[in-house]
């Protein structure tokens, strides 16, 4: 045994075990298997239908779980949808009180979920102790807070009824936590599916939920694998589906909820920039990587596994990653002095493997810790590539593991560029001691979440969540608790019968008709008017069946051209919120003086004349309200837990398309067109078919009220078609849908695509005449994306 001096020489590490034994009793009670939590208690365990649970550490089995089929997920949904009337009607201090009763026995049991966390997930002790426990409390601790203030913070918000959640294995007992404490707080039930290699912390949380007195029904947890969660998507009594994950199988869930008027939140893969400018503090950047990818083994959503940095500092920077990565220790989880853990399931194990190899034939150099790993069990050591390309496997693909890659770059614009050149947009790391460079860099890159000299922090007063294919939706935060509320206005709309329609006619009018056809509206593309790409108009009716007009029949041609007018447009969402709205303004101010030629049009295409001047004096305030709102609707700072400044920055989606509804033509094209641009948005608007002439009137108001070229393009045209293309192209991030269930069902399944998110009316018609339903916070709120921006203060 080694002296205390030489311990101080060489400065080894000894065992230093955490003990298991009350973990290992609970699983020896259970040692028959368990069975799901529906409806306030435990089902028998089904004898064939059940799953074995190993920890990855061993290799040997822990516990046996049941294995939930489509009959346990009806059980629980209908448990859920019982409770939910009483639940959804309880005070929210009651409500408060239940949440605040479950984060103080996550206290009381926090060393027992760390143990139980570790084995079933193979993470160190150190982590799931100081990291995930806690925070979990943390979440129903700070929700608890939210249903107590729910009535005065979201005054005419209502819950969604039954949520559907599933979570990955790599945070499990967190991830219950982050979805679990909003859907109670806002008024919901909720059916929670863990992951298949994963469950046994949500089982003891089920455990909790007794304990606390939670009603029977309001919380139910179905273990099982894929089609477990499938059944859970599938279900028609669930409201919303929560899905933390792959971007494949969230692709996928996209596609079955389409149409299905479920709301939806995703948050999915990343390959995370980690940002290292020349002047940054080198021995902290180290630290932080190791805390970026190395932390939970890699398997992390927002891991830093992209590390960019400055040409001139990037020899010394490997230099000292390098030694650092020699003195990290992989073994044991459950060793105290343990850095790295086992990797979950040899599935996983197999895919990272496979990626380095693919990354080594690619010609990267591969670096591995010559830390010595154990025999048995599921382990891979601390690695690096160099040599590698923006375009390589291995700094394009979610390797989900220990796995870094890393390049230089020469300037700051060149790091953003290559921190860019990404599908995803989960989150990114900068460090610099010049907060100017860090927070421009922050401000560039796409990003949900930016953490600036410092990595993977987390807190429940900040939402967290991804742009592009890194999912849409927040989870934390004020802007979380919005993903389990829905409006009152909106949830009371009912869905009007499908009218059935002819399609819009290139062929021209009958002749015999009295009058004429009085003008030939094109569409607008990038501030001119242009003649749809194929050459066809279609004739425009009024009162009494009368051609009054003909607008260009528009197809996914003129729809790509009106894209990259708008993509060309950027400098519009980098403007002054004040300058843009000056130019909504001016808008407002060219569109008063013509009004009576406007209601005039209104008129011809069958309005009374009341009707029209109430629809164009609303369309004039409507602009006025939304200019006066584009440097008003800011982002917050959010009060974490620890010495950061957390900026809740609302930042434009880029590229929006904007499909109009039939009613209320110019009221309905302003109500969507004026919340987007106010937020710094370009659009791509497809107005009314059966009336478009309202809006291309407004060509000649656009040219003379300094809009910017391409910031308004308007394409005339059957909406449907013109709808999933829109939602079909991978430049446009957003899609707001007026129109019939079938057009919204399309709609979201298009949007799969590249997961942009989608606003669409399911076939209900609004009132855009109110100001509940035709214009508020809900437009502003939906114009943009949140990114967080953590900025440490204090030595």
């Amino acid at each position: 045994m080694p002296s205390v001096s030489e311990i101080l020489a060489t400065m080894d590490y000894g065992p230093a075990p955490e003990g298991n034994a009350p973990v290992l009793a609970w699983l020896e009670a259970n040692a028959g298997g368990f069975g799901h939590f529906i409806n306030g208690r435990f089902t028998k365990p089904a004898g064939a239908r059940l799953f074995t649970v190993s920890n990855p550490a061993t290799g040997k089995p822990l516990a046996r779980v049941s294995l939930g089929a489509a009959a346990d997920i009806d059980a629980a949904v209908k448990a859920a949808r019982k409770a939910f009337p009483a639940w959804a009607k309880l005070a929210g201090h009651d409500r408060a009180r239940c949440l605040y009763a479950l984060a103080r026995l996550i206290q009381k049991r926090e060393r027992f979920l760390a143990v139980l966390e570790t084995m079933d997930n193979g993470k160190p002790i150190r982590e799931s102790r100081d990291i995930d426990v806690p925070l979990a409390a943390r979440h129903f601790y700070h929700h608890a807070g939210w249903a107590e203030l729910i009535a005065d913070e979201f005054p005419g918000y209502r819950p969604l009824g039954v949520c559907g959640q599933i979570i990955p294995w790599n945070f499990p007992l967190l991830m219950l936590a982050w979805k679990i404490a909003p859907a109670l707080a806002a008024g919901n039930t909720v059916v929670l599916k863990p992951a298949e290699f994963t469950p046994l912390s949500a089982l003891a949380f089920a455990e909790l939920c007794r304990e606390a007195g939670l009603p029977d029904g309001v919380v139910n947890i179905v273990t099982g694998d894929g089609a477990t969660g499938a059944a859970l998507v599938q279900h028609p009594d669930v409201g919303k589906i929560a899905f933390t994950g792959s971007t494949e199988v969230g692709r996928l869930i996209r596609k079955a909820t389409a149409g299905t008027e479920k709301k939806l939140s995703l948050e999915l893969g990343g390959k995370s920039p980690f940002i290292v400018h020349e002047d940054a503090d080198l021995d902290a950047a180290v630290e932080g990587v190791v805390d970026a990818i190395w932390f939970n083994q890699g398997q992390v959503c927002c891991a830093g596994s992209r590390i960019l940095v400055q040409e001139g500092i990037a020899p010394k920077f490997l230099a000292k990653l390098k030694r650092r990565m020699e003195t990290l220790r992989v073994g044991d989880p459950l060793d105290k002095s343990v850095d790295m853990g086992a990797i979950v399931d040899p599935v996983q194990l197999t895919r990272i493997s496979e990626l380095v190899e693919t990354g080594k034939r690619e010609g990267g150099m591969l670096l591995q810790a010559s830390c010595g790993l154990p025999e048995t069990g599921n382990w891979f050591a601390p690695s690096l590539f160099t040599d590698v390309e923006p375009s390589s496997t291995v700094m394009d693909v979610e390797i989900f593991g220990p796995v870094a890659a890393l390049m230089s770059f020469r300037t700051p614009e060149e790091a953003v560029q290559i921190a860019n050149h990404t599908r995803y947009g989960l989150s990114a790391t900068v460090w610099s001691e010049n907060i100017n460079l860090a927070l421009d860099t922050a401000a560039r890159v796409k990003a949900g979440v930016v953490w600036i000299n410092s990595t993977n922090l987390f807190d429940a007063a900040a939402g967290f969540g991804g742009y592009r294919e890194s999912g849409f939706g927040r989870e934390g935060g004020r802007e979380g608790m919005y993903e389990y509320l829905v409006p009152g206005w909106e949830a009371g709309l009912r869905p009007e019968a499908a009218a059935k329609r002819a399609p819009l006619s290139a062929l021209p009018p009958d002749a015999s008709e009295p009058g004429g056809i009085d003008r030939t509206a094109k569409l607008y593309i990038g501030g001119k008017q242009a003649r749809p790409d194929g050459g066809y108009s279609y004739s425009v009716y009024g009162a009494k069946g009368k051609a009054i007009g003909q607008a260009g029949l528009g197809n996914r041609k003129d729809i790509r051209n009106a894209v990259e007018a708008a993509a060309k447009a950027s400098a519009w969402s980098a403007a002054t919120a004040h300058n843009r709205a000056q130019v909504i303004y001016y808008i407002a101010e060219n569109l008063a003086p013509r009004a009576a030629e406007f209601a005039a049009r209104l008129v011809a295409m069958g309005q009374g004349k009341a009707e029209a001047k109430a629809e164009v004096d609303a369309a004039i305030a409507r602009i006025f309200w939304y200019a006066a709102q584009a440097d008003k609707y800011d982002g917050r700072v959010h009060a974490t837990k620890s010495r950061h400044v957390t900026l809740a920055m609302n930042e434009p989606w880029g590229v929006m398309g904007l499909v109009c509804p039939d009613e209320m033509p110019l009221l309905g094209f302003v109500s969507l067109v004026m919340p987007a641009i106010a937020m710094g948005n370009r659009v791509v608007a497809v107005p009314s078919p059966r009336q478009p002439l309202a809006a291309t009137d407004l060509y000649q108001v656009f040219d003379t009220s300094d809009v910017p070229g391409g910031v308004i393009n308007i394409v005339t045209g059957e909406r449907d078609e013109l709808a999933k293309t829109l939602a079909d192209h991978d430049d446009v991030a957003c899609v707001w849908y007026c129109g019939s269930r079938q057009g919204a069902a399309a709609v979201e399944a298009a949007s799969a695509g590249n997961l942009k998110a989608t606003w669409v009316s399911h076939g209900r018609r609004r009132d855009w005449l109110s100001r509940d339903q035709g214009q508020g916070h809900d437009y502003l709120r939906r114009a943009v994306q949140v990114k967080n921006i953590w900025i440490p203060y204090g030595e």
